[in-house]
Order: structure tokens, then sequence, then C-alpha cells
């Protein structure tokens, strides 16, 4: 039950610090020279925030070369805000944007459409014509004429007379490969892409045969883009058929500007905000102690209402779907008493005394006082009542049987109460009593045994998430995320803000930020910062040797031109950095740190850190698993834990194929 001990329903708490040291005067000098020699000063710019976007879909957009990544230069932009949306709520299944575009809002996602949306590029010369000169016509003929027969309206009709698409929100159809254009209509067809309803060309690729798509697609890839302007749609136009992305996406376009910061903080903040004036004090605490919880996290499915659940959590036993907690009397909350839910919390079990499974972290969760299960209580019972029935487990036999579950309560599990340490402070106390109860700390970061169970319910060991994909670094480990040389200032900065001189968090934990900690008081944040600081730190083991073979120095060599080619241009010649947009990999103990589990994942998965306050505009890291194979990969990362002064293991083309796991998250 390993997984399910870890994988809080209240939000993952996994951290990946990509920790650097603060620059010393050699390491400004070396950034000077660095900036020097990439050409040009760092500019802080739309199109360098969003170089993560250009590692699949070619420089500013322009496509690859193979057509597989399509062009957004120059697409609508509303339809460019949909489609990110909808890759970031699930409409669109493509793990590696999914876990791009998470913890990004929809003011940023504007913004970022915005940007591409106005470039004016050349395209490339069309592709040569494949297929019979009688198939290429009925491609001519559907594009222009559509097939009434089979209710198929012309592609022209709302892709624009030209098929240069029609802004602001439906694309062109031509510049785009055969290979993607059959690629989408299938998707479309069998149900793996999605659009807000009604979902007019899902409806239009079930209509069409596969020879027709065939010929559509030869006939569309064939054909040169005209210059100009796309055609803007005419207000009083009619469709042809009602179209729920063009409705969609059509008020996106008309303002991508950047967004404020306090604008985006208010979006975030009031996600879910108490609405009923009776004990409005009591959950307007509750609401605060749900984000110091991240109960957002796991009770809200991407993509769906707030705290209405459904998001499933995976696990070696199977997935353990997260519960519907609005007052919806017949799927949620409604019928339940303060009494159930405190029974919930602490006690670990259903209204009708069922026991919850531990994925719900209630081993943590026992600790938080009856006073703050109430308040949390009346903000649950505050919000919008949503019926969304809750999803039924998918355990293998035996783990979904109640019999088991209680054998491992009954060696594993005893309900507590937090107790104050009198030799501690008020402030430390407090912090204590957030991270290891309500914040469910541990459930991420603490080691377990074969069973599952803390091995030390006191202890932040760190342990690896296989279901997950990342690794919950050790807080007591100087090497790793100890963080007892930080100042205060810094440690709340990291929970506030997501980044730091010093650090950036990614994976799981961003999310913890983003809708979790950016959101705590002052008093509290500087509380779990005095804890955290105060763990006792273990001695890190001596580094070990890169190893002095021939192949192993050939490695390093080959590794370093990859480096050259692909990561100095933002990291530096010298791993310096960028202070605020490009973490230092000189002297970073993300980068040396084992297992280097999650120094794989960024590089192969990339990422934007936490959209927070803060930092309303990321910048962002691309994903080179498209680019790099797995040898190329473990080069060019061996040679970065061993250059500038670092000190770690190579890594091998099996390590980064273990290691890269999935995208998404």
């Amino acid at each position: 039950m390993q997984s399910m001990t870890r994988l809080a329903a209240a939000g993952v708490v996994a951290a990946l610090l990509l920790v650097a040291p603060a620059p010393a005067p050699a390491q400004a000098a070396n950034a000077a020279t660095a900036t020097a020699k990439r050409g040009a000063p760092f500019e802080d710019t739309i199109a360098q925030r969003v170089l993560a976007c250009s590692a699949c879909h070619g420089a500013q957009g322009r496509a690859t070369r193979d057509g597989y990544f399509p062009r957004i230069a120059g697409k609508p932009a509303g339809y460019l805000y949909e489609q990110l949306r909808s890759f970031r709520d699930g409409r669109r299944s493509y793990p590696p944007m999914a876990g791009l575009l998470a913890d990004l809002d929809d003011d940023y996602l504007r913004e970022i459409a915005g940007h591409f949306a106005s470039l004016r590029l050349a395209y490339p010369p069309p592709q040569a014509p494949q297929g019979s000169v009688s198939m290429l016509a009925r491609g001519r003929v559907l594009a222009f004429e559509g097939d009434r027969s089979r209710d198929v309206p012309a592609c022209a009709e709302c892709h624009g007379r030209a098929l240069t698409g029609a802004a602001p929100a439906i694309p062109g159809l031509l510049g785009l490969s055969r290979d993607y254009l059959n690629a989408q209509l299938g998707a479309w067809r069998d149900g793996l892409r999605h659009a807000a309803a009604p979902d007019c060309m899902a409806q239009v690729a079930r209509r069409l045969r596969p020879e027709d798509v065939a010929a559509l697609t030869g006939w569309l890839a064939a054909q040169p883009v005209p210059e100009g302007e796309p055609p803007r749609i005419d207000p009083g136009a009619r469709l042809p058929m009602r179209c729920g992305s063009v409705e969609a996406g059509a008020p996106a376009a008309e303002s991508p500007a950047a967004p404020s910061s306090a604008a985006s903080s208010a979006a975030l903040r009031d996600a879910a905000v108490p609405r009923a004036p009776a004990g409005a004090a009591q959950a307007a605490r509750g609401a605060d102690l749900a984000r110091a919880g991240n109960c957002m996290g796991c009770h809200t499915a991407r993509g769906g209402a707030p705290y209405a659940g459904g998001r499933g959590v995976a696990t070696p036993f199977g997935t353990v779907f997260a519960s519907n907690l609005t007052p919806d009397d017949e799927t949620g909350l409604g019928r339940w008493s303060a009494d159930d839910f405190w029974h919930a919390l602490h006690d670990g079990r259903t209204r009708d005394g069922r026991a919850l499974y531990p994925a719900f972290p209630y081993p943590q969760f026992t600790r938080v006082t009856r006073e703050d299960s109430d308040a949390l209580f009346a903000f649950l019972r505050s919000l919008p009542a949503v019926r969304q029935p809750n999803r039924a487990h998918a355990l293998r036999f035996p783990f979904d049987r109640q019999i088991v579950l209680e054998a491992w309560r009954w060696m594993f599990f005893r309900p507590a109460t937090f107790v104050a340490d009198g030799s501690r402070s008020p402030e430390w106390n407090r912090g204590a009593y957030l991270v290891s109860g309500l914040g469910h700390c541990a459930a991420c970061h603490g080691a377990r045994n074969a069973l599952g169970a803390a091995r030390d319910p006191s202890r932040y060991d760190g342990e690896q998430m296989p279901e997950q994909g990342w690794y919950a670094p050790s807080l007591h480990d100087a090497a790793q995320a100890g963080v007892a040389d930080w100042p205060i200032d810094d440690i709340v900065r990291l929970l506030r803000v997501g980044v730091t001189g010093r650090a950036s968090v990614a994976g799981p934990m961003a999310e913890v930020v983003r809708h979790g900690t950016q959101y705590l008081d002052a008093p509290d944040l500087r509380a779990i910062a005095v804890f955290l600081k105060d763990l006792p730190i273990v001695a890190p083991p001596a580094a070990p040797s890169p190893g002095a073979s021939d192949r192993d120095a050939a490695r390093l060599a080959g590794g370093a031109r990859g480096y050259e080619r692909h990561c100095a241009n933002c990291h530096g010649e010298r791993g310096e950095g960028v202070p605020g947009a490009y973490p230092a990999l000189a002297g970073n103990r993300a980068v040396t740190m084992d297992p280097p589990i999650n120094l794989v994942r960024i590089a192969a998965h990339g990422g934007f850190p936490p959209q927070t306050a803060g930092n309303p505009r990321p910048f962002g890291m691309p994903p080179f698993t498209q680019a790099l194979d797995d040898a190329d990969l473990a080069a060019i990362l061996s040679y970065v834990r061993n250059a500038w002064g670092n000190r770690g293991s190579l890594l091998s083309s099996p390590d980064v194929s273990r290691y890269r796991g999935s995208a998404g998250r």
C-alpha cells in the first residue's frame, strides 16, 4: 500500500527543488561573459518566456520539417487559446502538452496565443501531390463544396474561401502536412480530440469515409498558402453548424494582452469562494486551511468543477478516485454532518463507518484539530453544490477488499492529536502542526516500509513516487532539499512564489505552490519556514567520482557539445543561468542529487514553474524528449552533473529510459 499512503487526496506534495547557490562575484562575471558570447543581452520578452514551445513547434512556431508538430505561428489567437485550454483541461489528449501547461492560467494562455498569432512568417512550399488525379479532385470538391448526401459541409464554409482560416477562432487548413491532417481527423473521429460542445469537427470527421479523408488531406497538403491576412468572420454570418470551440475561442482573441499579476492572482484565489453569509468568518478560515492542505489538488479533475472530485490517483494497486466534496445531497457532502467530516479526517472512516483508503492522507490529517476540521467543513458547505457521481476505485484484488484495508489499519494506523512541544516557540509549533498535519508533507517526503507505512512519522527522508514519476527529496539532507542553511525569507518566497535565487519548484510541488501555499498568510508561511529550517540535517555522502575511462571521457565530451547546442543559450556557457529566468546549473544540488529522477524528467519533458501572483508569467523549459534520444540526453546530463565543480554519477541510456516516465501529471 505504499502509494496509497503517499498519494494524498488533498494534493501531492512531492517537490523538485532546482537549487542553485546565491551568485558569487565570480559567477556574476561568468554570467556577463556568457551573455556576451551568446551574442546579445538577455531580453525579457514573451518570445523568450515561451521558448519551451519551440522545441516541438520549431523556431517561432514555424513547425517542424516533417510536419508532425503543426505550425502555430499566424494561427488565429482564439483558436490557439482554445487549443491550449483543451490540452490543459483534458479535452485534447497529449501528455507532453498537458504536463507543460498544467500550472498556467487562462490569462497567460491567452497571452501566449496572442504572441504566436501575431507572427507573420513565410510558409514552406507545399508537399508534392500524393494520390491519383481523381482522388485529388475529390479532395478539392470536399474542400469547396462538401458532400450534402452525407451532411458534410464544405471546409471553405468555416475555414474561409481561401482555406486560410477565419479570425478570431477558426484555423487555416493550408501549410500543414498530410500526416498531421490525417492524424487530427482521426483523433476527432475516434474521440481522442474534443472541443467545447457542440463538437462540430467530431461530427464532420465521423461522417467522412476513409477514402474521403485521404482525398481531402492529400489535396490540402499540396496547396500553396496565399499571402495576406486571414478573413474575419462577419458577426452576422451563419456557419453551417454550431461549433462550440468557435464560440469559446472568439472572446479570447479580442484582448490577448499580458495579464496583470493582480488579475491572475484573483482568478486563482477565487477558484472557489465561500458563498454563504452565515458563518462567513469560519468558512473563510476554512478556505485558507483548504489551501494549506491543497485539497483542490486531488479533488478537482482536469477541467472540472472545483472540489467536485473525479481525479484519478494511480497507485501500484490500481486507481483511487477522489470524491466530491461539494455539498450536493446525492453525490457530495450534502448529508454529512460536522461530526461525519471530523471522523473522516481523524479516524479515516466514511459517514457509514467504512475504512477510507490512505490515498486520503488521514495518517497525517488525524492531527488536525476539531476546530480546524469544523472550519474546513464550513468552507466545503459554502461551495456551490455540483452533482457529479463519485467514481468507483479501480483496485486489483485483494486490495479492493475492506478486510485487507482494516488489517493495514490495525498494523499501522492509530488516531492521534498534535501535541505541542513546550520547549519550542509557538511559531515553531505552528509550523510543525501545518507540516505534519494539514500539509501532510510526509505523505510524499516520508520514507515507507514494504507495506507503505511510515518508517518514522517525524522524519522526511525522501521517497520515490513511482506512479507519479518523481522523487520527493529528503528535507533533512543538505544534498537534496534540506534548507537549514537558507534564510527564512528565501524559504517563505519559495513557498509563496515558487522560484527564488536559490531554487524553483516543479512537478507535483508546483501544483501545491500554485493552488496552496501561495495563498497562506505571512505568519503561517514563516512558521513553516522556521520548522523546516530546524529539521535535523544528515551529512551528505561524498560525491562519487565520475570515472576516468576513455569511454566515459568520450561521453562527457559529447555531452559538452550537446550542452553547447541545446542548453547554453539559456543556462550559460558555464552553467551560471539567468537570475529570475533560468536557474544556474553550477552548484545546483538538484543537478547532482541522487537519484537523478527529477533531473531526467525536467530535461526530457520541460515545463513551467508554477504561475503565482509573484511570478505571473514564468519562463518555460523546453522538452527535449522529441529532439534527443536517451543516449544524447544521458551524455548531456552526465556532463552537467560533472561540469563547473559539480560532482555526480554518470548516467546511461537505460537510466534515462527508466527515469523519464510520462510527461503528464
